[in-house]
């Protein structure tokens, strides 16, 4: 048997995961029965792993995360499915059209964030088919709330420069709905990743499927960036109702002057979170997705 090295896991199915050594090599590896059996942490794309190599290679142990990107899993309200660990940064992929945005999604997707101390920043693309120059107004409120918003075209070369500086050195996982083009804009900064492009559904104006499982792409600065799966459907796993306000920045400063303690920020007289939207400092539509979100969540966890 060699001795023990490290690597990261870049992607994994049926048994065999795509491990990425300290020296760059990639192999195939399995984990070992033991591992597999037990009880403890399920292997994800991005987790860091021990290498043993006897008649082949197999991960040995897991190491600890320092992030993880999590969802509910699907059919499932009391399990969650990590989708990335130790990930720098979430970088939420919309378009402005073909397929519509959808605010609310991005407001699912930038909770689970923010309610695992990850980074978010938000990419906008396909700005080449915004014939009437709405997109930074549909985005505006997310500017103000303080996350940074890039607005981007493969076709013309928009942006792709800045959204390429934000990904150097960091490994930084990117997610939206299916059919935004997070594939096409991969491609577009880092052309040797060749990754697969689907296509919009004109019936349906949703995107197929076309990435089935996370996959972590090493990128020549020596960062990694994580093309997950498009996900129609995001469900707020692990964040606390009573926590939830403060995963919305534009609401944290307002939060503890209410005149109750425990104030759900729903119809309670003397709560500074919703004179901040009365007052329209903070957006409306966001305060319609928190009142949303607080129902899913009061409706898995219970209310405090």
């Amino acid at each position: 048997m060699t001795a023990p090295g490290t690597g990261v896991v870049l992607s994994g199915t049926g048994g065999v995961w795509r491990v990425r050594d300290e020296h760059g090599v990639t192999h195939d590896a399995s984990m070992r029965g033991r591992l597999k059996a037990g009880e403890g942490l399920k292997l994800a794309v991005g987790d860091r792993v021990t290498l043993e190599h006897d008649d082949a290679m197999t991960i040995a142990a897991i190491l600890p995360r320092r992030s993880t990107l999590a969802r509910r899993a699907p059919g499932n309200r009391h399990r969650s499915r990590v989708v990335v660990a130790n990930m720098d940064q979430v970088v939420v992929v919309f378009a402005v059209v073909k397929p519509e945005p959808h605010r609310g999604m991005l407001d699912r997707f930038l909770v689970i964030a923010e309610s695992n101390d990850i980074p978010a920043r938000i990419v906008i693309n396909k700005v080449d088919l915004d014939q009437n120059t709405r997109a930074a107004e549909l985005f505006a409120d997310y500017e103000r709330a303080g996350y940074p918003v890039h607005y981007t075209s493969v076709k013309r070369g928009v942006g792709l420069a800045e959204v390429g500086a934000v990904l150097a050195g960091r490994i930084s996982a990117l997610t939206g709905p299916s059919g935004v083009g997070k594939s096409s804009l991969l491609n577009a900064i880092y052309p040797g990743l060749d990754l697969r492009v689907g296509e919009i559904s004109e019936s349906v104006n949703k995107g197929r499927h076309t990435t089935v499982g996370a996959l972590m792409h090493p990128l020549p600065d020596g960062g990694y960036v994580v093309d997950t799966p498009g996900l129609r459907e995001v469900g707020v796993w692990g964040v606390d109702a009573s926590n939830l306000a403060a995963c919305f920045p534009e609401f944290r400063g307002a939060l503890g002057s209410c005149r109750f303690r425990d104030c759900r920020h729903v119809s309670e007289p003397g709560c500074a979170v919703r004179e901040l939207v009365a007052q329209r400092v903070a957006s409306g539509e966001r305060y319609d997705s928190y009142l949303k979100l607080l129902e899913e969540a009061e409706g898995v966890g219970g209310r405090e």
